[in-house]
């Protein structure tokens, strides 16, 4: 990757900016996939302990069952007798975990009655009980599927957090580092290219300067020594 780039100093300044933003990336993942993963644990214990309260609710509701048929009957077609409207719902609605979406269930009451007709006697007494002890089960039941669908989605969103983490702390980030150090390393081998022709250069300026400076020494030694034959000057007479 780093011969490909060339080694200038802006791409030194765009490769630490890149630098800074996947480490700001990294750093932002990091504590989403923390924040995650703790959510994720909480959610495990939830499904742990609602499991249990379900095998509990369950063995009671359904002895309330046994109950309510020892004491009234087969009383199914009391209860058919009655409107077909649904007197509990779920809805499905969002939660937001660290940015990560999460289906969440909850139930409510249409406030609808099917055994309005159910008196006390022959066991109606029974059958409202079991009747309670199935709308428990009934939430326990609500609760478990939004708590594994949350937590089928938060484990999706987990490894994919993770994986982002990872690629940029074993991939992205090492890439971009091996790039610089072969930016800097190749800018550096410039510089000093750069400081050789110079002194280079600076060194033959010298020797030239020395050897002008040797050459207008030597000619002004010259004309000291050869004085100009075609002066007008008087030559003093030798003889007495």
């Amino acid at each position: 990757m780093g011969d490909q780039v060339p080694p200038t100093r802006m791409a030194l300044q765009t490769y630490k900016a890149k630098k800074t933003g996947a480490k700001k990336g990294y750093d932002l993942l990091k504590k989403k996939a923390d924040a995650l993963k703790a959510r994720f644990r909480e959610m495990a214990k939830e499904i742990y302990s609602t499991k249990g309260s379900m095998s509990d609710a369950c063995s009671t509701a359904y002895f309330s069952l046994t109950s309510a048929q020892y004491a009234a009957g087969d009383f199914k077609t009391k209860v058919l007798e009655g409107n077909f409207v649904a007197s509990v719902r779920v809805t499905g609605q969002t939660d937001n975990i660290a940015g990560v979406k999460i289906p969440v269930f909850r139930q409510y009451e249409t406030g609808q009655e099917h055994l309005e007709n159910i008196g006390l006697a022959k066991g109606g007494r029974k059958i409202n009980e079991c009747r309670d002890k199935f709308m428990s089960l009934l939430s326990i039941l609500v609760k478990l599927a939004s708590l594994q669908t949350s937590f089928l989605t938060l484990d999706e969103a987990l490894k994919v957090t993770n994986r982002r983490v990872n690629a940029l702390e074993n991939v992205t980030i090492p890439r971009i580092e091996t790039t610089l150090a072969y930016i800097t390393s190749e800018l550096d081998e410039l510089e000093r290219e750069d400081f050789t022709r110079l002194k280079k250069v600076k060194d033959q300026n010298a020797k030239r300067a020395a050897v002008a400076a040797n050459l207008r020494s030597q000619a002004g030694y010259a004309d000291y020594a050869a004085p100009d034959l075609l002066d007008d000057a008087e030559d003093q007479d030798l003889l007495m």
